[in-house]
């Protein structure tokens, strides 16, 4: 984990979200919400497994404690990143972008 104060500031009006809200037809969208979510890994269990689930069990996961975390919205997979603290709350810097067909895959698979 590190702390916010090692990001790189990006200089207003050049970052690619003050880009589109000058874009007429990203106004359009720009207000519906979608849910962001950090997927930290995920494993299967029978049911059994889960049932036996008690205060202080453990469940090991798939993914390595240095690897990087998938940042989604509305379940498609739009970055990778890693977690950080911001004023005593979790946050998480984006590392790396999935590339446009990635999440656009991800769109079409719900539709």
């Amino acid at each position: 984990m590190s702390d916010m104060s090692e990001a790189p500031r990006i200089e207003r009006g050049d970052d690619p979200v003050s880009r589109m809200n000058n874009n007429r037809q990203f106004k359009l969208l720009a207000d519906i919400p979608v849910r962001m979510s950090v997927e930290v890994g995920s494993t299967s269990l029978r049911l059994a497994e889960v049932m036996d689930l008690a205060e202080g069990s453990i469940v090991e996961l798939d993914r390595q404690a240095d690897d990087l975390l998938d940042i989604m919205v509305n379940g498609a997979l739009i970055a990778k990143g890693e977690v950080v603290t911001v004023n005593g709350r979790y946050g998480i810097r984006i590392v790396d972008i999935a590339a446009t067909e990635t999440r656009l895959a991800g769109i079409e698979r719900r539709g």
